[in-house]
């Protein structure tokens, strides 16, 4: 009998429908062994020899693995091609004693391993008739990173217990995760918006299509193309519209060209967790979950990948499937190959792709039985990949250019631009956002209809937060990270309360958070730095090829950082040292209530710490607004302050409801130049008249 090892169970039960009762298949379970959880586990002084233990959970396993290897004549060993794979399969090795000698208590066994991409019968047999060794270079990149996190983990974190607050810790990819959150915060927070008036034209087509109403934006003044910001303020925009008063309005030039938009990439494990979350909200964490369901279904291919490659089979089968069911017409006529731009891309991995083309979501669904977000999940899998082989999207497009003389002389240019779809080509599987925009029919020098012409204030908006689509994409253009670090990244920064999700789902990082990233910037710009964070990624890789030592990458880093380190414990001092004194008396003692920092964030504590251990909740603190303002609608003695009704929060008096006087936007105590009204800042930032009337 022969004996194949596979990390899950669902694997396991997937690939014995392939084989026949002469193999048996367990599962490992995971990892069967690793650093261990209460201790260093890494001697530093020994080339950073790792100390590996057999976790309590796997033991029960293991045993039954032992168990199984006695009586099986070949082991074959199919964990996972990647590095953490190959890195199980060598603790697999060790923790069975598969090659030593006779004279061990268990018997050496011979073993083979194998991998394959895709739980397929093909694959399968072709993995089978393909045995290797076990690569070390993989296992010891592997290593590498573990390691280098450990030590970065248990060496920096004691740090942080010490300078802020107990129970913090850090890590190298989540630190510089937890970096871009917060620079893109304060980004947010030093904006200030800028004004900026767009004009706008309504027309009518007189000749041809006189109840076909188009817009046309100016976009010229005296043939020069205006900035999107040139047109600063109301007076500005003003001066415009009264010179437009009674132009006359004509095409000057009309463009029209066929353009074609090509299907997007198959996905790659980034990709597809962006995909993920844009469309159905899917968190990082639970695509990947979701992912490696399929994959141990035999549904997909390995989907912890950051290759675009698809092998000759499923091109011819794509291609076969597009044909059939959609039309000749609907595949190129060529096999679209992609290349992918992501730095230290595994090019010998597939993209992801469904294991058959030709297995549609509803067969899938049917033959599986899958839950609701397999099903999705595999859909957007699908329809990527079969699209990815189709033909473009072709579109009608047309760019009319207008022109209209001003009262003063001058010429105005305005453009309008329509597009239609001519041919869906993959959008037909893969559907896609897209404007149709369908002008009347136009020719060059015809007059146009005056109907109106709208002057509209604008204000450019700060960057938008990171969510974690687009945090992932920029860890994936950055160099940080691979395919299998994006989901475990995000997935501790919000359990450590680094980060936490709006109301929008976006991230924001928490106060702890921002204490911990300006200390680490300020002290161990390394650890924060993007460029030197991307660098290890490529050393690595560098392991993982054979063409880098992973004892001396390892040695390059610890010894400048563990000089620093010890450095900066006499030259820090801890963030806030005294505690703020509350006049909150403690229940147990009596004592006052002091505010203090934890792991998340602010509490009250007793000052008698540990004789008296009282801890509780610190209330969030409502937002400031001291400006004693007069009301300015009733008697004198009233002032203007911060209410709430139905959980929302408006300014009004003091005597409300008495006197009706609100606001829902701050006032700023100044009152308007103009008509004497308040002045309020608005949630853009913006400081205008509270008085509607006026401008």
């Amino acid at each position: 009998m022969k004996l194949i090892i596979v990390e899950s169970p669902t694997k396991a039960r997937t690939l014995q429908g392939f084989l026949g009762s002469d193999y048996k298949i367990l599962s490992s379970f995971g990892h069967v062994r690793d650093l261990p959880k209460g201790d260093f586990g890494v001697d530093v002084d020994k080339d950073f020899e790792p100390k590996y233990v057999i976790p309590t959970k796997a033991r029960k396993n293991l045993t039954l693995l032992k168990k199984a290897v006695k009586d099986a004549g070949l082991i074959l060993i199919s964990t996972d091609p990647d590095r953490e794979g190959e890195a199980i399969a060598w603790h697999l090795v060790e923790a069975l004693k598969l090659d030593k000698p006779k004279t061990e208590k268990i018997e050496g066994k011979p073993y083979q391993r194998i991998e394959f991409h895709e739980i397929t019968k093909t694959a399968i047999e072709n993995a089978l008739k393909n045995p290797r060794e076990i690569n070390f270079d993989l296992v010891n990149a592997q290593q590498a990173r573990r390691i280098l996190d450990r030590l970065v983990g248990y060496k920096l974190s004691p740090f942080l217990w010490k300078k802020i607050a107990k129970g913090l810790s850090a890590g190298r990819v989540q630190s510089v995760a937890v970096r871009l959150i917060a620079e893109r915060e304060r980004e947010i927070e030093a904006f200030k918006p800028e004004e900026y008036w767009e004009i706008a034209a309504l027309l009518k087509n007189i000749e041809n299509d006189p109840k076909k109403e188009f817009a046309a934006r100016l976009n010229k003044i005296n043939g020069r193309t205006l900035d999107k910001l040139e047109i600063k303020d109301e007076p500005q925009a003003i001066a415009i519209e009264k010179n437009l008063a009674g132009a006359a309005y004509s095409i000057e030039r009309i463009e029209k060209k066929e353009t074609r938009k090509n299907p997007n990439a198959p996905f790659t494990t980034s990709t597809m967790q962006q995909a993920a979350w844009q469309r159905f909200k899917m968190t990082a964490k639970a695509a990947m979950i979701t992912a490696q369901q399929l994959y141990e279904m035999g549904l997909i291919t390995y989907h912890r990948t950051d290759s675009l490659n698809l092998s000759a089979q499923s091109l011819a089968a794509a291609k076969s499937f597009i044909e059939k069911t959609y039309g000749k017409n609907y595949h190129p006529g060529h096999f679209n190959t992609y290349k992918t731009k992501s730095k230290g891309a595994q090019e010998a991995h597939e993209a992801i792709r469904p294991a058959y083309p030709d297995q549609t979501p509803e067969m899938a669904l049917a033959d599986k039985d899958l839950s609701r977000p397999q099903a999705k999940l595999y859909e957007l899998i699908w329809q990527r990949f079969v699209a990815s082989q189709m033909a473009p999207a072709v579109f009608d497009s047309v760019s009319v250019d207008i022109a209209a003389a001003g009262n003063s002389g001058t010429n105005y240019g305005f453009k309008s631009n329509g597009q239609t779809l001519k041919f869906g080509g993959y959008l037909k599987v893969y559907p896609s956002k897209f404007e149709q925009t369908e002008l009347p029919a136009m020719e060059t020098g015809a007059p146009l209809e005056f109907i109106k012409l709208s002057v509209d204030q604008h204000f450019t908006k700060p960057p938008a937060r990171y969510n974690e689509a687009t945090l992932i994409k920029a860890l994936e253009e950055q160099g940080i990270g691979r395919p299998s670090t994006y989901a475990p990244t995000i997935s501790t920064i919000q359990t450590r309360n680094y980060i936490e999700k709006d109301e929008k789902k976006s991230l924001k990082p928490t106060e702890i958070g921002l204490m911990v990233n300006d200390l680490l910037v300020a002290h161990f710009p390394q650890i924060v730095d993007i460029g030197f964070t991307a660098k290890m990624e490529e050393e690595f890789d560098e392991i993982a090829e054979g063409r880098a030592e992973w004892v001396k990458v390892l040695r390059e880093f610890y010894d400048p950082f563990i000089k620093n380190l010890e450095e900066k414990y006499q030259g820090v001092e801890k963030k806030n040292k005294t505690p703020e004194i509350t006049n909150k008396l403690c229940p147990k003692c009596g004592a006052n209530l002091v505010i203090k920092m934890g792991r998340f964030g602010k509490f009250l504590a007793c000052p008698k710490f540990p004789e008296c251990k009282h801890a509780e909740p610190l209330a969030p603190e409502k937002p400031a607004f001291a400006a004693e303002i007069p009301c300015p609608k009733c008697s004198t003695g009233h002032i203007v302050e911060k209410r709430t009704k139905k959980h929302k929060i408006f300014y009004g008096c003091s005597a409300y409801p008495a006197c009706d006087f609100a606001l829902w936007d701050k006032p700023t105590g100044a009152k308007c130049e103009k008509c004497g009204s308040l002045m309020i800042t608005t949630k853009r930032k913006l400081v205008k008249c509270s008085n509607k009337e006026c401008k």
